[in-house]
């Protein structure tokens, strides 16, 4: 079976970034007894991350570099800010286990939605937070392998992700 729209793809890898200033360092590995699973056509990868495995099978090798522009885009330093400590206190008392250097917490932008800020430093100011993906800026290079490739349910289609052992559950 090839790695074609509406397949459910089974890939272990490894990652490494460039920021083009120390060269190619290892961020992430993904290994093939706990495979990372994703439904081709939905975009929950980079398009040419994507465009890279179309094709292939199970067993197939692959490596894709993508440039930043192309992944997480630039890093702006405009996405980082200081944020009051007293937005951080539940029923009153400061949330100890919350504010952490290096903690990413789910926050909320001004128009509601859903976004990831990790704390970079804690003082009188405030807590200082940088929402830029931690990836942002870096160009990254994948290498790795297709472990399994399967027909979608009809589910996993209309919901556009994975379900099931190792996937997605609601």
């Amino acid at each position: 079976m090839i790695v074609e729209k509406n397949k459910v793809v089974s890939i272990c890898y490894d990652l490494k970034v460039d920021n083009g200033e120390t060269g190619m360092q290892p961020w992430e590995s993904v290994p093939e007894n706990a495979p990372f699973m994703f439904l081709i056509g939905t975009d929950s990868v980079f398009p040419k991350f994507e465009e890279a495995l179309i094709g292939k099978s199970a067993g197939d090798s692959f490596s894709v570099f993508i440039d930043f522009e192309n992944a997480y885009g630039d890093y702006y330093e405009e996405r980082k800010t200081i944020i009051p400590k007293s937005n951080f206190k539940q029923e009153g008392k400061k949330n100890q286990d919350l504010l952490k250097v290096g903690k990413v917490i789910p926050m909320q932008d001004e128009k509601g939605g859903q976004i990831k800020g990790e704390i970079i430093k804690i003082d009188y100011l405030g807590v200082h937070m940088d929402f830029n993906p931690p990836l942002a800026g870096y160009d990254l290079s994948f290498e790795g392998k297709i472990v399994a490739v399967r027909d979608a349910d009809p589910e996993e289609i209309s919901h556009g992700h994975v379900h099931g052992p190792g996937g997605h559950h609601h």
